[in-house]
């Protein structure tokens, strides 16, 4: 039934000469259709309001007959008035249930069909009938290898709550025209206002891409660009996030919001950083490779149609995965192919681990000792002999400071060269290689390593 037609008889809200109690008209306009208004955004039962011009469209339906003058800074007026009248603190999120486009489905197989107002609402119906997707199915198995289906069906699951308990992003690989991007057009259609399309990189960068993911259940880069990150900071957030982050939009204050969007990226190639090394940025990516695409396939233009027909049977799909993620306590069914395109990200990422594991440069043993000057050189040097691009050398000591363990070296700021009295940066457990520099000088310019350099603390501190 139309709202407006149900309002129209009602004009206790019109004063004479066409002036309108705005007030009165706010009350019985809610009354009719429901809202509250969080961090100056619409949500009715069928969640977030993202054009607000339908709102704007049905007050002007409903005042245009009354008001001849100054019509849109009346609406405007009314609009602003309705963000204070609706104003509702945020929703709880709920991680038992998912909210359906005719109910509630709970996590534990009942179903309500009363709606109640929620961040998230799915664009799909709740249905007993567990009908088969056969065209999915297909499509997933030519996709993708079959070890790594399991963990693509828990990924696609884990996206159904507000929940980042998974510590995940999904990158999913390939070298092209295998259809991956597909996914996105399945996923568009059952999540609906709850996934928002953009970049990656335009997150990590831009101050005010972050607050586009605000009650978004999905965040889908369907063309994932090859250039490094300058940083990973805010993807880290928001990958693991469990507390408030600080969002802005422009011409607004910042303020702190919300964020429990996972991320989805769709590329040809790995998501690597400038400067960041750590295994905190690369252990937080799912990365699944597609399959090569057969040579005599015939492609199939109406494919994603077919597949959005069968988005209902598909969200069973993806809830059984949600299932199996929950009970494995959501630590996701990972492939050895997938452990291995990690691992293969972090060397493209940077050409250290290759620098460390090479032969003839340095060496590693207890008692060794070199300082961060002569490890940089010898860098220098591998890079140049080897044909490699010379990386940022602090993200270089970084690499060796984070992976200390592995190494079994130390960092110190306490290495002392015998005879000087300065203290300086540097590594116990390590030092260049003696075979290639025996007296610690050969192509090493102005650094010349010698048995005088010691070691007084194996501490390390920033100050």
């Amino acid at each position: 039934m139309d709202e407006n037609e149900n309002l129209r008889p009602d004009v206790s809200w019109l004063l004479e000469k066409g002036k309108i109690d705005e007030d009165a008209f706010c009350k019985i306009f809610v009354e009719r259709h429901p809202l509250i208004c969080i961090n100056g955004v619409f949500y009715d039962y069928d969640g977030v309001i993202t054009d607000e011009s339908v709102l704007a469209a049905e007050i002007n339906s409903i005042i245009s007959e009354f008001v001849k003058t100054s019509l849109s800074m009346k609406i405007k007026n009314i609009m602003e008035l309705l963000r204070i009248y609706c104003r509702s603190d945020a929703l709880p999120l709920y991680e038992d249930r998912i909210f359906m486009k005719n109910g509630t489905l709970y996590l534990d197989g009942r179903f309500e069909e009363e709606k109640c107002f929620c961040m998230n609402r799915l664009n799909i119906n709740y249905s007993i009938e567990h009908k088969s997707c056969p065209v999915w199915l297909k499509f997933i198995d030519e996709l993708f290898y079959e070890e790594d289906i399991p963990a693509v069906q828990e990924y696609l699951g884990y996206l159904l709550i507000p929940s980042t308990r998974g510590q995940k992003m999904m990158i999913i690989k390939g070298e092209g025209g295998e259809g991956k991007s597909r996914i996105g057009i399945v996923l568009k259609k059952i999540f609906g206002a709850s996934l928002y399309t953009g970049s990656l990189q335009k997150v990590e960068n831009s101050p005010f891409a972050r607050a586009c993911l605000e009650d978004m259940l999905v965040f889908l880069d369907d063309d994932l660009k090859l250039g490094a990150l300058p940083d990973t900071n805010y993807i880290k957030s928001i990958v693991t996030a469990e507390e408030e982050m600080d969002v802005e939009k422009k011409g607004k204050q910042s303020y702190q919001s919300r964020i429990y969007s996972r991320l989805l990226a769709f590329g040809n190639g790995f998501l690597v950083s400038l400067y960041d090394r750590s295994m905190g940025f690369f252990r937080r990516q799912l990365i699944i490779s597609t399959k090569p695409v057969p040579e005599d396939r015939v492609n199939d233009p109406f494919l994603a149609d077919k597949m959005c027909e069968e988005a209902e049977q598909i969200f069973w799909w993806m809830l059984a995965g949600l299932w199996r993620l929950i009970k494995n306590n959501y630590r996701f069914t990972e492939s050895e192919r997938s452990i291995a395109n990690r691992e293969e990200a972090m060397k493209q990422g940077s050409n250290y681990e290759d620098f460390a594991e090479s032969e003839g440069y340095i060496e590693f043993a207890p008692d060794y000792v070199i300082t961060s000057q002569m490890l940089v050189e010898i860098y220098k040097v591998w890079c140049h002999e080897n044909g490699a691009k010379l990386g940022n050398t602090q993200s270089m000591l970084t690499f060796f400071k984070n992976n200390s363990g592995k190494y079994g070296i130390t960092p110190s700021n306490k290495i002392k060269i015998k005879g000087e009295t300065r203290k300086v940066r540097g590594f116990k457990g390590m030092r260049p290689c003696f075979t290639r520099y025996p007296s610690g000088n050969a192509g090493l310019g102005p650094v010349a390593y010698s048995t005088n350099v010691t070691i007084e603390d194996t501490s390390y501190d920033d100050d």
